[in-house]
């Protein structure tokens, strides 16, 4: 077995407590991510994530949350120079929005998808281009864990148990072994890694 190499890595990336939730029962409650979401590890770890991606792919909820907020981060003031250069990278980029409910993209440079996500993958994959990188869409990252088609997992660790709420892993999904690439440690204990699928 060997790590992957060559062709478009899909890359993933998910916050989760030390309790291993990815939102509070109430998905739309994002106060527990605040305090570390803010972190300079943070920010690095998802500087890392985007600098070699080409191709963003998103569920259409996190599309609507995504798009709507991170372009009002260009020019404001007092904004970390990390967060307005994903901003920048986000509004440039292509997105690949996976939707059954848009019929066309309210957004620039996006395709609006309604197919299965391990095919949009499978034929995103094919391209040239960077690595295709998913930020905090759990439907679309549970459908490639479940597909096996995550080359590189990345997870950021905060330090708080939310004691209740929907998990990322669920119970069923394919045998797999990874290696940590890369780990670092931030403020408050927040965790940065980030896992290689071996194949």
């Amino acid at each position: 077995m060997t790590e992957q190499t060559g062709g478009r890595r899909v890359v993933t990336n998910m916050s989760l407590s030390i309790d291993g939730h990815y939102a509070k029962p109430d998905p739309l409650d994002m106060s527990w991510v605040m305090p570390y979401a803010v972190t300079d590890v943070a920010r690095d770890h998802l500087t890392s994530l985007w600098e070699p991606a080409t191709t963003a792919l998103l569920g259409r909820v996190n599309a609507e949350g995504f798009l709507g907020f991170w372009p009002t981060v260009i020019g404001m003031e007092g904004a970390d120079p990390r967060d307005e250069k994903f901003a920048q990278w986000l509004v440039n980029t292509e997105k690949v929005v996976l939707s059954s409910t848009l019929d066309e993209a309210p957004w620039e440079r996006t395709s609006i998808v309604d197919n299965p996500t391990a095919d949009v993958v499978k034929d995103l994959k094919t391209t040239e281009g960077g690595d295709i990188v998913v930020f905090s869409s759990a439907s679309v990252i549970k459908a490639l864990l479940a597909a096996d088609l995550v080359d590189r997992l990345a997870l950021m660790i905060f330090p708080i148990f939310l004691g209740a709420g929907p998990r990322l892993f669920d119970d069923g999904l394919p045998t797999a072994q990874w290696t940590l690439t890369t780990q670092s440690a931030g403020e408050h204990g927040t965790l940065s890694l980030i896992y290689d699928r071996i194949r």
